[in-house]
């Protein structure tokens, strides 16, 4: 080949930088789709379990996947219970120790505001559009309204003597509060937060649980051993069921086919069968198991065992104990966040190396120039 051929082979030949460069471009792309996905998976979070320690003056907090415990979140003295809004943002714990209640930032698991309210708060319910969150307070016999925009207080209502469980409708419209030594549960209308009708139950009520079409009422007895079934529709009682020995907590599946019963004394938990209203097992648990929660999606049941410094899983599917966990020192209360909550994404380390190498394939791309596109030139006379 002459000088001139070479010349002429050289400057006539494809740039091979343009395809290289289209080939880092896809690469890039790719890469890019990849931690999409990663983030997109990481968007929302695992479902977990908030459980008050009230010996311990801490809430742990469990990880439902894998039942472990991730984080302790220190709140106020002796927190009794807890409620998670609906959107799974915020858990509000009662701690009658303090006469406070401490709001948990879920996503961040710290406590972002510590509101006063009543002497001894215990029971906890929240609004099903998350706007007001009402705490019994059993010292004071009232009922205090917390706003969840403000965190502030903006009613108190009395009801009865010694107020200790209080569940909300899910319409929104009622509130049911157990009161413990007046045996009785006053019936709050939240439009006006004044006390509509009160009813006569067992002695000594604390838990109450409201079906999810809103028709019934199980506020479990604990003096009595019973469970008191309440008809919304008339605010009568209309069953009253023998369950275990001092029934603390009571909680219903998503389905509103079974109460589950914790009965502090004999250390087991009932199911009823809400069709027919009656025991259709009994499952032991750890010892002094109060205020449960069924999981949102109705696989699982948290029971707490305040005598044994645990959490007992029961699998709705067998009513059998699955696992045991140990949280803090007595615990007392659990709530369950939802799937969905939303989470502030965060780069795992595989994620981390592909930003990366993306980051300097980018780089690359703006290093190496780009040839230009030309037709051959003529060879030049030498």
């Amino acid at each position: 080949m002459g000088l001139g051929e070479a010349i002429t082979h050289r400057e006539s030949s494809p740039s091979s930088v343009a395809p290289l460069g289209r080939c880092v471009r896809i690469g890039i792309l790719y890469l890019v789709f990849s931690i999409y996905q990663m983030l997109g998976a990481a968007a929302y979070a695992a479902p977990f379990a908030y459980v008050t320690n009230a010996g311990s003056g801490n809430v742990s907090v469990i990880n439902m996947a894998t039942n472990a415990v991730i984080t302790t979140v220190a709140v106020g003295l002796t927190p009794e219970q807890v409620a998670i809004t609906p959107n799974g943002l915020l858990a509000y714990v009662s701690n009658p120790g303090s006469n406070t209640v401490s709001v948990i930032a879920t996503a961040t698991n710290t406590v972002i505001a510590t509101i006063f309210v009543g002497t001894g708060p215990a029971g906890v319910a929240i609004t099903p559009d998350g706007a007001f969150v009402y705490v019994a307070n059993s010292g004071s016999n009232t009922v205090s309204v917390i706003a969840t925009a403000t965190n502030t207080v903006t009613a108190t209502i009395f009801v009865g003597t010694g107020p200790a469980g209080v569940a909300i409708t899910p319409n929104g419209l009622s509130a049911y509060v157990a009161n413990f030594v007046s045996n009785t549960v006053s019936v709050i209308a939240t439009a006006t937060n004044t006390v509509t009708a009160t009813i006569v139950v067992g002695t000594g009520p604390a838990g109450v649980a409201i079906t999810p079409d809103g028709a019934f009422v199980y506020v479990a007895n604990s003096g009595s051993n019973t469970v008191s079934v309440i008809a919304t529709a008339t605010n009568t009682v209309i069953a009253t069921i023998f369950v275990g020995t001092g029934p603390a907590g009571v909680a219903i599946t998503p389905n509103g086919l079974s109460a589950y019963v914790a009965n502090f004394v004999s250390n087991t938990v009932s199911v009823i069968a809400t069709a027919t209203n009656t025991v259709t097992t009994t499952i032991s648990v750890g010892q002094r198991p109060d205020f449960l929660a069924v999981s949102l999606n109705g696989v699982s049941v948290f029971v707490p065992n305040q005598n044994s410094n645990t959490v007992s899983v029961i699998s709705t599917a067998s009513n059998t104990v699955t696992a045991t966990i140990s949280v803090g020192v007595s615990p007392t209360g659990v709530a369950t966040t939802p799937s969905t909550t939303p989470i502030i994404p965060t780069l795992s380390d595989g994620a981390l190396l592909l930003l990366l190498a993306a980051m300097a394939a980018a780089l690359a791309l703006r290093i190496v120039p780009r040839q230009a596109s030309a037709p051959p030139r003529p060879p030049r006379a030498l």
